[in-house]
């Protein structure tokens, strides 16, 4: 969780993290994220961005929803692959890259962020959140979890500040609900400081 990292990793970076275990792959679902799924807030058709090998979605499955799962490494798409069809869980995972929603040519009711905001830098989050947008339908709901500028020690991706989070989905977006919150960790005992937020779309357009 604490490796060092660059603003928004490149496909093939990401793809490399695969050849062992990658600091973010804790072998199940975010306990935050079950929280989110226990509150019923999601519903309909869910898109799963950086869904890595796919424990969330698989989860999100199990209780009934329908869902996609998009990854820019091509291993961790495999193995969530391989983790439905072990599981006969009707998942869709695919390569794809969270910076091109509109050419999944599809439109979500929810989507669902574990992790991955945090990795673009200023100009690609603003393309991520305006493509978010155009792929959910209005009334939608995003759950989004990602690093938190309260997390001191050094290393980890970017920390996210709670005004980047208000701002990013400022325009197009209101903000249900924006907490603290603790990313599970299998390196760091008690996890790291994250938000946990609900955002819902709107009508409005996105500038």
């Amino acid at each position: 969780m604490f490796e060092p990292k660059p603003e928004h990793l490149t496909a093939s970076a990401f793809e490399k993290s695969y050849s062992g275990v990658p600091p973010w792959e804790i072998g199940r679902p975010q306990p935050e994220m079950l929280r989110i799924l226990d509150a019923n807030v999601l519903f309909g058709h869910v898109l799963d961005t950086g869904c890595g090998t796919g424990d969330l979605a698989l989860e999100m499955a199990r209780r009934g929803l329908t869902v996609t799962g998009i990854d820019c490494a091509p291993t961790a798409i495999a193995r969530a692959s391989v983790k439905a069809a072990e599981a006969d869980m009707p998942v869709a995972f695919l390569v794809h890259d969270a910076l091109r929603l509109p050419d999944l040519n599809s439109r979500f009711d929810c989507a669902v962020d574990c992790g991955l905001f945090h990795v673009f830098n200023d100009k690609d989050r603003v393309r991520y959140v305006t493509g978010l947008h155009k792929v959910l339908n209005p009334g939608g709901r995003l759950a989004l979890i990602c690093f938190s500028d309260r997390e001191v020690r050094d290393g980890g991706p970017r920390r996210i500040s709670e005004a980047v989070l208000r701002e990013s989905f400022s325009s197009g977006w209101e903000i249900a609900t924006l907490e603290p919150a603790r990313f599970d960790s299998l390196i760091h005992a008690g996890g790291a400081a994250a938000w946990l937020a609900i955002i819902c779309r709107d009508d409005k357009p996105t500038g």
